[in-house]
């Protein structure tokens, strides 16, 4: 839909009263366009995070200024890696552990507060952080971490459903951002390092009734309307043995909607164990040794939850590459429809949106030696010595050689979003720049169990940097410009019509950087980690910008070398609002 529709179609909406009955599904399929609100995640449901607001521009972005600050209290701190959402006078975050808050829009002072009583025993994998909710109708959705979704009122905070996605003691957990697709709401999980299958579950949002699920990993069978409906892949075909009951593929990044073609896009991420060598079925290029669907992209049918087509960053991954990260879709400069994604194994790919074709992958972080290249066909071209070594073929039977692999397994780029401008065509893309020593170990399975047979240890590859924002040509790959940081980058990235790139730091500042060159127009000091989703909307005629801050996440509890680097940071959760004065927006 182009902008002129979209902006008529919202115009009819407001005029005929949609806004009383709440947030319908006209209002999350324009999300981008009305820019009084922020209802989906990713600022429209192709996760572009894109606003078309050019009130702030590069010229009075320096007039920004604070409006409010919301602390999120207490001793639960951690991680907060919520993107906040917007909709009739009331902004909506989650917080670490479960929580979630509604916000006075105008004042910053808190409306209500629901925290999720968690039970002993979870297993989360990489801190006990929540990435956000979704809006339909009057309710108000998010995931918990012992495996469930609540619904609550949107106005209320009073739980109107809830239901089980997984069973938390065998390692199932949820973090991510449901989003709704019509009268369902689509959730992934959590979970790929004990041994879970990863799926994607779909809901009516009314009353939480499971409508479809679709498991990741081949030889699993989905289900609709409460019946078994058709197997995922082939029993069999790219796995060993038994190794499919328990192969991972996590949806734990939560997924895209593309409405061009009608199709839900998620990633699946790393299979499991690690050690690749007990997943090794066949020969590195005969495809039988794959282990779909793990460290793919899945394109599925929003009325069926059947797999549509499906496209494979790494397979026969052995380094915790995952296959999560975004896919978003847009439109190229010779206006093709396209799909996007940053793999965390360093590569930067276009597929054709249609069908999940490969178009193009290229390098977007400096040092790559698990692979020298993608091939035509869009397979990786393997470094075979860079393949972290087998334990059965070491002399003790316990640990097989170890190799230093770049990226490391947090990734090029991990969770932390990536956003694409319509205004310069480019992706921004926040990577980081770290090495790890890996090797492999045995392991069995055994449910409640880290389910690894790996180790390693992290380590930058750089003196002078680790973070590293890029402006990158979807169309060629290459890099427009490089914005380095001292710490990792962890936090999510916005673009705007004003030309203005949005992100933040480990080391609390909120950054604006002009979209073509990639020169500091603007910073603000947060007093804590950034790891957070910035967005913005406009309220009573002037343009608004909200991030979270408080540093956690996985850098901390899994960085290696690298965490104690950044030990110094303090950890903290408060909601920053700014905006720009009406008096102050022709100024410069």
């Amino acid at each position: 839909m182009n902008r002129f529709v979209a902006a008529v179609t919202a115009s009819i909406l407001a005029a005929s009263g949609a806004f009383a009955a709440g947030v319908t599904e006209e209002m999350i399929a324009n999300d981008q366009t009305m820019t009084e609100q922020v209802v989906t995640n990713g600022m429209g449901r192709h996760l572009q995070r894109y606003s078309p607001l050019e009130t702030l521009n590069k010229d009075n972005v320096r007039n920004l200024v604070p409006a409010w600050a919301f602390s999120l209290g207490g001793e639960k701190q951690r991680g907060q890696e919520t993107q906040p959402l917007v909709y009739d006078g009331i902004m909506y975050i989650t917080g670490s552990y479960s929580r979630l808050y509604a916000i006075d829009v105008e004042s910053g002072e808190e409306i209500w507060q629901y925290d999720a009583r968690l039970p002993e025993g979870i297993l989360p994998c990489c801190d006990v952080i929540n990435r956000g909710a979704a809006l339909v109708g009057d309710k108000v959705i998010f995931g918990t971490l012992d495996a469930r979704i609540v619904a609550l009122d949107a106005k209320t905070g009073d739980v109107v459903w809830r239901d089980k996605i997984g069973d938390y003691k065998a390692g199932y957990s949820y973090t991510a951002a449901p989003m709704i697709v019509g009268d369902l709401v689509v959730t992934g999980n959590s979970g790929g390092e004990f041994g879970i299958v990863g799926s994607v579950q779909a809901r009516n949002v009314d009353t939480g009734d499971l409508v479809w699920e679709r498991p990741m990993i081949e030889g699993h069978m989905g289900t609709l309307n409460g019946e078994e409906s058709t197997m995922t892949g082939t029993l069999n075909a790219t796995w060993p043995g038994d190794m499919w009951k328990t192969g991972g593929g996590a949806t734990w990044l939560g997924g895209s909607y593309d409405e061009r073609t009608d199709t839900i896009i998620f990633g699946a991420g790393n299979p499991a164990p690690w050690n690749s060598w007990l997943r090794d079925a066949g020969q590195m290029n005969d495809g039988t040794g794959d282990n779909l669907y793990a460290a793919s992209r899945v394109g599925i049918d929003p009325a069926t939850g059947d797999i549509k087509w499906h496209y494979q960053t790494t397979p026969r991954e052995g380094w915790d590459y995952d296959g999560v990260n975004e896919v978003v879709a847009f439109d190229a400069r010779d206006g093709s429809q396209r799909l996007a994604t940053a793999d965390r194994n360093g590569f930067f790919y276009v597929l054709n949106a249609e069908d999940g074709g490969f178009i193009s992958g290229t390098p977007f972080v400096k040092d790559i030696s698990w692979a020298e290249g993608i091939d035509e066909n869009g397979r990786p071209i393997f470094v075979e010595d860079n393949r972290p070594g087998d334990p059965a073929a070491a002399a003790d039977g316990k640990k097989g050689d170890v190799i230093f692999a770049s990226p490391s397994f947090l990734g090029g780029k991990n969770w932390m979003p990536m956003a694409f401008s319509q205004r310069t065509g480019n992706f921004y893309v926040p990577s980081n720049e770290w090495g790890m020593d890996i090797w492999n170990e045995p392991i069995t399975y055994k449910k409640g169990a880290a389910y690894l047979g790996a180790g390693f240890t992290i380590k930058p590859n750089y003196e002078d940097h680790i973070g590293s924002l890029k402006a990158i040509d979807p169309d060629t790959g290459d890099w427009v410009w490089e914005y380095k940081n001292d710490a990792p980058l962890w936090g999510g990235v916005m673009t705007t019509a004003g030309g203005l790139v949005f992100f933040g730091t480990p080391e609390g500042k909120f950054i604006a950087l002009d979209d073509e060159t990639g020169e500091e127009l603007w910073s603000f000091q947060t007093g804590s980690g950034i790891v957070g989703q910035p967005i913005t909307w406009e309220q009573n005629g002037e343009q608004y910008v909200s991030v979270i801050s408080g540093w956690g996440g996985a850098v901390p509890l899994w960085g290696g070398e690298v965490a104690k680097k950044v030990n110094y940071l303090n950890q903290g959760g408060t909601l920053w609002t700014f905006r720009l004065p009406k008096e102050l927006a022709s100024a410069n």
